[in-house]
């Protein structure tokens, strides 16, 4: 979750999605196809944001079968009467009347920096048509990101520079230039405008029930994945009594340090990152060669060379070992990536980085153009930095690789140095990091998978283990979330949760 580490998103989807054009309040001259009956005002707990939850959303036909539409809210919930921030809407509506239309489903698929937007959209793959057919469907960008007046920290090509940096700094030199990275980063973020200093979840949560009251539901139903459950779950702690049915996927256990996440994160991949070796092996086009602990002992020499020598690419720009770690990741969000694995480790042990640095730029929604299509490989360190209070110097990061390295020797010590992500940043945390129990929320849903290389499963059993009402669901699997990425099981249970409040028994596996 911190520099350098990987961007929390679901399964790998979320970078491979369309993007939304959005205007606001829809395209000129555009008539609103739908509102939504407000909640009354008395939802809001102050009565000075009453405005903001008393809102009318406008939607507009915005192509494809989706209406698009502003949300406004404070950018300072201590201050509702100053400035205010826009965020970005899409809906797609259920046909469904009476009894059999269930309200809205709000999505947020990770990050953070994911755009819900975008998620929203793919909304035939995200659900099964039988919740499509009963809820409409809502993804937002949360504040600061995407098309939600996003956080404008670097220009494109800084973005470059600050991504294909030396993640595990050799002397004192290589780590003041880490420093410099992320305190320019910062500086960027800060300059963007007030909304930096606001961009932390705790907040993010509050906008989210201002959407649920202009969408006119009394309660909250949410999927959230990866850094969504997070959102999730601050959001249950925070607003008990409108918790409907919530159903967290891809966990993060709220109780953890920054230097926790990364150590669990770090663990998370390794175990990953051998599932993939050993079924790579097992095929006639593997890169890899002899056992299991051989093989992983080839990409980490590989990760070695590159910290010393970065391979060349056809478009003239170098596979750093930065890059390279950003390539190596990503593929090992969703199994049916590994293909591209293992092609992009045969070239890249012949010399040639450029498959390599296809993945990393996709993990970065970076375009051929140098353009990248969201903030959200800034703007992640912008919210991770307020939302924790705990920060490294130098000299412990330098003393916590070995432990780290025990653990992952593949990902340590590129983790361990992401405790150095926020010792520079600008803008003082808001808290530390707190266990939730969401006391008097309805029922739960937390969903894990034992193999997920980005939230590991030991978080899940964190987070259902705080809440008060949480139920776990065990999926024995790999890749990063588990609802919709192949197992008919935990389809059917999320389903029966969400359709009927059906949730699974005590101890269910998939």
């Amino acid at each position: 979750m911190r520099r350098p580490a990987p961007v929390l998103v679901t399964a790998a989807t979320a970078l491979l999605l369309g993007g939304c054009s959005l205007l606001p309040g829809g395209e000129p001259g555009a008539e609103p196809v739908g509102t939504a009956s407000p909640v009354a005002s008395e939802a809001a707990a102050d009565p000075a944001l009453a405005a903001f939850y008393d809102q009318r959303l406008e939607w507009a036909d915005c192509g494809g079968g989706f209406e698009c539409t502003r949300l406004t809210v404070p950018v300072d919930y201590a201050d509702p009467t100053g400035a205010t921030a826009s965020l970005a809407l899409v809906r797609s509506r259920t046909s469904a009347t009476g009894e059999d239309r269930l309200g809205s489903l709000v999505l947020n698929p990770g990050g953070p920096g994911a755009s819900g937007v975008e998620y929203a959209r793919a909304a035939g793959s995200v659900l099964t048509d039988e919740v499509r057919e009963h809820f409409d469907v809502v993804g937002f960008d949360p504040r600061g990101v995407g098309g939600s007046d996003p956080l404008r920290c670097l220009p494109d090509e800084e973005v470059d520079e600050f991504l294909a940096a030396d993640p595990t700094p050799d002397d004192a030199a290589e780590v003041r230039r880490l420093q410099e990275l992320t305190a320019e980063l910062g500086e960027g973020c800060v300059t963007s405008g007030p909304l930096a200093a606001h961009v932390d979840t705790r907040t993010a949560a509050k906008d989210l029930d201002v959407l649920r009251a202009a969408l006119g539901d009394d309660k909250l139903t949410y999927l959230g994945k990866s850094y969504g459950t997070y959102l999730g779950a601050l959001y249950a702690e925070q607003f008990p009594q409108r918790v409907g049915r919530l159903v967290l996927d891809g966990a993060i256990d709220p109780s953890l340090t920054g230097e926790e996440v990364n150590a669990g994160q770090a663990a998370g991949f390794e175990v990953a990152l051998r599932s993939y070796v050993e079924d790579c092996l097992a095929g006639d086009d593997c890169p890899l060669s002899g056992g299991t602990e051989a093989a992983l002992g080839q990409v980490r020499a590989l990760l070695a060379d590159l910290d010393a020598e970065p391979l060349p690419t056809s478009s003239g720009r170098e596979l750093t070992q930065g890059l390279a770690y950003y390539a190596l990741a990503y593929p090992l969000y969703a199994p049916s990536l590994w293909p591209r694995l293992t092609e992009a480790l045969t070239a890249a042990s012949a010399g040639d980085g450029t498959a390599m640095l296809a993945l990393a730029d996709a993990y970065a929604a970076r375009s051929a153009d140098g353009r990248y299509a969201n903030n959200s490989s800034t703007v992640i360190h912008a919210v991770n930095c307020l939302d924790r209070t705990d920060e490294q110097t130098p000299e412990q990061v330098r003393a916590s690789v070995p432990e780290f390295e025990a653990a992952s020797p593949t990902f340590g010590a590129f983790l361990a140095w992401g405790g150095l992500a926020c010792a520079e940043w600008p803008v003082p945390a808001v808290g530390p990091a707190e266990a939730v129990d969401a006391a008097g929320a309805g029922p739960i849903l937390v969903v894990g998978t034992t193999r997920d290389p980005a939230t590991p499963y030991e978080w899940a059993q964190g987070l259902a283990g705080q809440l008060d009402s949480g139920r776990l669901l065990t999926y024995d699997g790999d890749g990063h979330t588990a609802y919709r990425t192949g197992s008919a099981c935990v389809d059917e249970a999320v389903d029966a949760y969400l359709l009927a409040g059906e949730l699974p028994e005590e101890g269910a596996r998939c």
